[in-house]
């Protein structure tokens, strides 16, 4: 008896605090997610790491053997000062591209990079004015960014999610839940092949170090906005159209940035994903939100009965006074 009432009153603490439960849950798995990755990342690149920096030990030593003239720290200034200018996408190389980072199709695209958060980070500004202005430039234009990727996502979202469902649904008779799973699926088969396989494959043409899994991984890191900065297109030596390759390869990442928002959001708007998603969500109390509400509606009727009396009497107080006629009077009156 006993035990049936202790499991009996666990599984209702279980239930009045199942958000609670889950959300717990998520963070730790969450949690262990990251883990996951950073043990996964670790073992896959720690080995190629440690070959790359033996590697370059090797070259190191076999330089400053064939140049007995030049000193160790010498070529180490020579070497930070080198790799300081990569950072800021200036090499000495002499078969490096000799554009220029910040002529105004480089900048658009380095603008777009920014407002869109990917940044890749291959170009940063050099001074101190183009350091500050970065940062007044992004506090301004990222919110407009969230702003005007919202209202186009929520319009397109209208006329390729909202209406084909519901035409399916009212036209055929098709169950609602059933024809806005299939259209998520087949948007998303048409967005990761129009977005992310297409674009790969010309990447891979276009680009001469680049292969098409190379390609395909630098349009999953722009798109998904991680931008890493290890792959950027038109940055090769002598790129054909480089202009007119930058202002397309920006038109890419803003058209493909909404058409995953569109997804998402379709994704987002399924009943099964509403239902997973509430799980993790503080409910509310619907009995204490009604008590609220009544209390309020108590106040705020109270209150305005309150002010109603007092404008009555203050009324009654200013009206003259008028003395009451004595009832033989009232009657006769009413006799005539």
């Amino acid at each position: 008896m006993l035990q049936s009432l202790a499991g009996s009153s666990c599984v209702r603490l279980v239930e009045r605090h199942r958000s609670a439960w889950c959300f717990g849950f998520l963070v730790l798995g969450y949690l262990l997610y990251l883990v996951f990755g950073a043990v996964v990342f670790s073992s896959v690149e720690l080995p190629y790491e440690d070959l790359l920096r033996q590697e370059l030990r090797k070259l190191k030593r076999r330089f400053l053997e064939e140049h007995e003239c030049l000193s160790e720290p010498q070529l180490e200034q020579f070497l930070g000062r080198v790799l300081e200018a990569s950072n800021y996408g200036v090499s000495v190389l002499s078969n490096a591209s000799g554009n220029w980072n910040w002529d105004f199709t480089s900048a658009l695209f380095f603008a777009s990079t920014v407002l869109s958060t990917t940044g890749y980070g291959h170009t940063v500004p050099l001074s101190d004015g183009g350091k500050a202005f970065c940062i007044i430039y992004s506090v301004i234009g990222i919110p407009f960014t969230l702003l005007f990727l919202t209202a186009v996502v929520q319009r397109v979202t209208i006329h390729v999610t909202r209406r084909p469902v519901l035409y399916f649904h009212v036209r055929w008779g098709f169950s609602k839940q059933a024809v806005a799973i299939v259209h998520a699926v087949l948007l998303g088969v048409v967005t990761v092949s129009c977005f992310f396989f297409i674009p790969a494959a010309v990447f891979s043409v276009l680009e001469d170090d680049w292969n098409f899994l190379e390609s395909f991984y630098f349009c999953f890191i722009s798109l998904s906005t991680i931008g890493l900065g290890d792959y950027v297109p038109g940055e090769g030596y002598n790129q054909k159209f480089r202009e007119l390759y930058k202002i397309g390869i920006t038109c890419y990442l803003l058209l493909g940035l909404i058409a995953m928002l569109v997804v998402l959001e379709t994704f987002c708007e399924l009943h099964e994903l509403k239902k997973f998603r509430k799980m993790f969500y503080v409910k509310k109390d619907k009995e204490e939100d009604q008590m609220h509400i009544i209390e309020h509606d108590q106040l705020s009727f109270s209150s305005i009965t309150d002010q109603a009396a007092g404008v009555k009497e203050d009324q009654k107080q200013n009206e003259p006074f008028v003395s009451p006629q004595p009832p033989a009077l009232a009657d006769g009156a009413s006799d005539h």
